[in-house]
């Protein structure tokens, strides 16, 4: 899962109604167990130039130090590739100028493993997530140390930037993290804003049982995620499956009662 797949879940997740009595089991913070990234990253950089597959987006563009325009999403327009070492790379991503992500990565000596240290820098607290990742396989022998495809085995996160808190109740579901990103949802199919989020997500909460919920996420009139959230019988995680529609892909994880 890319790093902006793993920032836009945190934003997001977020018996019929009679069931639902002063408390629900949704209400509290809840700590992300930080989903490690099932499918292969695949980088080359030869000639200099850089080509990501599975990193924050599908791109190909010069690595001189400048920007470059690439695909708009909601979350940036150009690249910027710096060739730190030969083991090291920086990478950075803005939107409208606005510096919204930043890289470093990294090979260890032996080529064997590679180091992302990733800098979110879309809230005014930088969230840092650091991914650890073997080789698979290696690139051309002219190419960069960072070239090659790598698998994910460790994933850490700052805890600005893994914690969230829900409020259920029979009229609707909300959630608010310490950045600022919240948002109240209706159980009555209509969206609602995420506040404070760079890409401009509106929301659309469900009601499914008195321990599950439904939430659809659109931007910009597509509908580009659908998560369900279940609380455990014993309340204190709380299981989540991920469906990004832009990808086509489903993740599962969860969060744990911190109160």
């Amino acid at each position: 899962m890319s790093t902006h797949a793993v920032r836009v879940l945190l934003i997001l997740l977020f018996l019929g109604p009679a069931a639902l009595l002063a408390q629900s089991p949704f209400d509290g913070t809840w700590a992300l167990d930080p989903p490690v990234p099932q499918k292969p990253i695949e980088y080359s950089l030869v000639n200099g130039v850089f080509r990501c597959t599975g990193c924050i987006a599908n791109v190909e563009v010069k690595a001189d130090g400048l920007d470059h325009k690439i695909a708009e999403t909601d979350y940036w327009d150009t690249l910027n590739v710096h060739l730190l070492d030969p083991r090291g790379v920086e990478i950075i991503a803005k939107k409208a100028g606005k510096t919204m992500y930043m890289e470093f990565a990294s090979v260890s000596t032996d080529g064997s493993t590679l180091t992302q240290l990733i800098k979110d820098t879309t809230e005014s607290d930088t969230v840092t997530i650091e991914t650890l990742a073997r080789r698979l396989e290696k690139g051309a022998p002219e190419a960069h140390a960072i070239s090659g495809s790598w698998r994910a085995y460790q994933t850490n996160r700052s805890s600005n930037g893994s914690l969230i808190t829900y409020k259920c109740t029979a009229e609707g579901f909300s959630g608010a993290t310490p950045l600022g990103e919240k948002f109240d949802a209706k159980f009555d199919g209509k969206f609602y804003p995420v506040e404070d989020d760079p890409g401009h997500t509106l929301v659309s909460a469900k009601l499914l049982n008195a321990n599950a919920v439904e939430l659809t996420h659109k931007r910009k009139e597509k509908i580009v995620s659908v998560a369900r959230l279940t609380v455990s019988q014993d309340g204190k995680i709380l299981h989540v499956v991920f469906e990004n529609k832009d990808s086509g892909t489903a993740t599962t994880f969860d969060f744990h009662r911190q109160k």
